[in-house]
C-alpha cells in the first residue's frame, strides 16, 4: 500500500508558539488550541505548503537534525502524520 501524502494547513491558519517543552497550536479555522511535543512542529514546518508522505518527512526531518532516516522512522513519522490529521493540522492530500 502506498504511503499517503499529506498537506499541512496553509502557515495563516495557525498561530505557533513555544510553551517550555510544549508547543500551542492555535488552530484559527476550527477556533481550537492543541499542546504538541516534538516533533509534531518540526514536522509542521518541514512540510511548508508541499505535499509529502511519510518517507519524504522522514527524509526532511533526517536532513534537519543529523537522524537517520532509515529503520522504523518512516512508520514513526507516518503514526504522527495520522495524529496531526486527527486534529486537523494536516489533511490527506
Amino acid at each position: 500500500m502506498p504511503d499517503r501524502a499529506y498537506r499541512a494547513a496553509p502557515p495563516d491558519a495557525l498561530r505557533i508558539e513555544p510553551v517550555g517543552e510544549l508547543t500551542a497550536i492555535f488552530d484559527r479555522r476550527s477556533m481550537q488550541t492543541h499542546l504538541v511535543a516534538p516533533p509534531m512542529p518540526e514536522m509542521l514546518a518541514l512540510m511548508g505548503s508541499d505535499m509529502c508522505d511519510a518517507a519524504m518527512l522522514a527524509d526532511r526531518l533526517a536532513a534537519a537534525f543529523d537522524l537517520d532516516a532509515d529503520g522504523d522512522a518512516p512508520a514513526i513519522v507516518a503514526d504522527r502524520l495520522a495524529e496531526l490529521a486527527a486534529l486537523g493540522l494536516v489533511e490527506r492530500a
